[in-house]
């Protein structure tokens, strides 16, 4: 199986996936997960039997989390089959009574925890990103510039709200605007060349690239707050010219 059809997950149980490219998730066999978190010799009315138990716990949303899709089997064919993304397999993964499970159980209370601390301290929010990247190899260096970026992400995003830009689709369409004036890339087209599937494209970013990257979008922002942009197309056009600055500062540094 390729990358886009399987991943090793809960041991060296293989767990059949499906990479959404269009929504960018990974969708993973609710059945595999059962069998291997439960050991049931037969998941499949194990996890039917789960479903009547969840509807008459009132979870109706159960029908909004569970997709069908065609995966390959151990007979090489594909075939039908119950899938949950991320989020809505651990909601499952909560009323499986079973050893294996509770870890999963641990973790998303502790998660929760932590969120609703991070709500009354946002101080805490940064000294655990500081403790996660550093876990993860990356020199401090690299990560006062990730944390600076997020900085000027926000200053950024606060100046397009000013303006009356809609989040969602359109401070991605500016967000785009940006990225494609100063690396010739869209954010996805910029993901697909590292590489990246649900990985974020600046956690996977050098030294230079986040400076650059910060750069555009503070360019973008003094520009904004100069021209006072009224429409999207408006803004468009400043967010092209901030993400030229950087542009420019890349082709004279390349």
């Amino acid at each position: 199986m390729t990358k886009e059809s399987s991943i090793k997950l809960f041991e060296s149980k293989q767990i059949r996936v499906h990479w959404n490219n269009e929504k960018e998730k990974w969708y993973f066999s609710i059945i595999d997960i059962i069998e291997t978190l439960t050991g049931s010799n037969n998941p499949r009315r194990y996890w039917s039997d789960l479903k009547r138990k969840l509807f008459k716990e009132g979870f109706s949303q159960l029908y909004e989390i569970v997709v069908q899709l065609k995966l390959e089997s151990s007979d090489g064919k594909k075939y039908i089959t119950d899938c949950a993304d991320t989020e809505g397999l651990l909601r499952i993964i909560q009323s499986i009574p079973s050893p294996k499970a509770e870890p999963f159980k641990v973790w998303l209370a502790k998660v929760g925890y932590e969120r609703i601390e991070e709500t009354e301290d946002p101080e805490k929010a940064f000294d655990r990103a500081m403790e996660t990247y550093l876990k993860k190899g990356y020199s401090t260096n690299w990560i006062n510039q990730r944390i600076k970026s997020i900085e000027v992400r926000k200053e950024l995003t606060d100046e397009w709200e000013s303006r009356g830009v809609k989040k969602g689709i359109e401070y991605a369409i500016l967000t785009d605007e940006i990225s494609k004036a100063w690396a010739g890339f869209t954010t996805k087209e910029y993901r697909n060349f590292k590489n990246l599937k649900k990985e974020n494209l600046r956690d996977n970013m050098t030294n230079l690239e986040l400076v650059l990257n910060m750069l555009a979008e503070t360019s973008t922002t003094e520009l904004s707050k100069k021209k006072k942009p009224k429409t999207l197309i408006e803004n468009k056009i400043i967010a092209k010219k901030g993400g030229s600055v950087a542009g420019n500062a890349r082709k004279d540094l390349e």
